[in-house]
């Protein structure tokens, strides 16, 4: 079985908890490390015979492959060292701040012949994978328009890495609102342009901005729309998905666990699933699976960098009051 570590302790990795003591058949955690050793110690009480250290670099042979839970501006060097050092990487989101990190990060990947893979959850939720398929096979004929809402409030404490636009790699579009253009991008294809509104008003412990509303047009005439908030103190919405087919229109309510479609006027539910989980046992056994196969991962090295650089190419346009190009940021730029 693959031995896994994960590095970092606070944050995402205590969502990850609930799972990852039960990795079988693929995996067992073996090692777990944090800068704040009690913390370490503490979530490895929860579990059996799991190593805790503060120094990643003493779990190195204890493990084969690592999640990496980090403040973004860590993902590259520490990333680096575990690919250096022959383990395969599942990346929390984004893969990393800046595009030459991204490139180094999957070349070193590639020539070591290791998974790395970024953890975008939401990928691998069972409702957006069947809204996905549903797409792919037209089951409302073809797609013309797909809306992604996602309100919440995330205030970030004075002294937090997630307030500075350095750390962080961005504003709330590149820390959260990357999980949907990545998901934009599988549902509709390449982009050819696009725009971006962001302010931190009603938001202003982020240095950039804490709200995002992104439009963009892809290749084949389909239109999208992402609105993304870490200020929202209610909402009807919450997270939400809508899809406009020829033929009616596909809504997924992540918080209801529901799939429906709506087809002249009637409502039917298409799948159900638990409510408001993010599902990130789904991600972690993908990534274990790769690793057993060789098989490249849904949300791989390069399919991650293209949607950064959509997010890179919005935020400069945004900057220069102009609409982006967008074409061209494809995997054929990397590979």
């Amino acid at each position: 079985m693959i031995r896994v570590g994960v590095i970092g302790c606070g944050g995402i990795a205590r969502v990850h908890e609930s799972y990852l003591s039960n990795l079988a058949p693929l995996g067992r955690l073996t090692a777990l490390a944090d800068i704040d050793l009690e913390r370490a110690k503490a979530a490895a009480e929860k579990l059996d015979g799991v190593k805790a250290a503060a120094d990643y670099r003493d779990i190195y042979n204890h493990v084969d492959a690592v999640l990496l839970s980090l403040p973004h501006h860590l993902h590259y060097p520490i990333g680096m060292d575990f690919l250096r050092a022959g383990k395969h990487v599942l990346m929390e989101k984004p893969l990393a701040n800046k595009e030459e990190e991204c490139l180094e990060l999957i070349d070193t990947a590639k020539k070591n012949n290791l998974t790395l893979m970024t953890a975008y959850c939401m990928r691998y939720h069972p409702l957006v994978e069947k809204m996905g398929q549903l797409l792919r096979d037209e089951y409302l004929g073809r797609v013309f328009s797909v809306s992604i809402w996602t309100e919440q409030y995330t205030y970030q404490e004075e002294g937090r890495w997630g307030r500075s636009a350095e750390k962080l790699g961005g504003g709330q579009l590149f820390s959260h609102g990357c999980h949907y253009i990545d998901i934009l991008l599988s549902y509709l294809g390449d982009p050819v342009e696009g725009t971006h509104t962001g302010t931190n008003y009603c938001t202003p412990w982020m240095e950039r901005e804490g709200t995002s509303h992104v439009a963009m047009k892809f290749k084949s005439g389909a239109v999208a729309y992402h609105f993304g908030t870490w200020g929202a103190k209610g909402s009807r919405l919450r997270y939400s998905f809508h899809a406009h087919c020829e033929k009616g229109m596909l809504e997924i309510n992540i918080a209801e666990g529901k799939l429906i479609s709506i087809v002249e006027g009637k409502e039917t539910i298409l799948a159900e699933c638990t409510p408001g989980s993010k599902y990130l046992q789904n991600e972690m056994m993908h990534f274990l699976s790769c690793v057993n196969t060789g098989n490249r991962p849904l949300t791989d090295g390069p399919k991650s960098l293209q949607s950064l650089r959509v997010i890179w190419k919005l935020y400069e346009a945004e900057e220069k009051g102009v609409v982006a190009n967008l074409t061209g940021l494809g995997l054929g730029c990397v590979e």
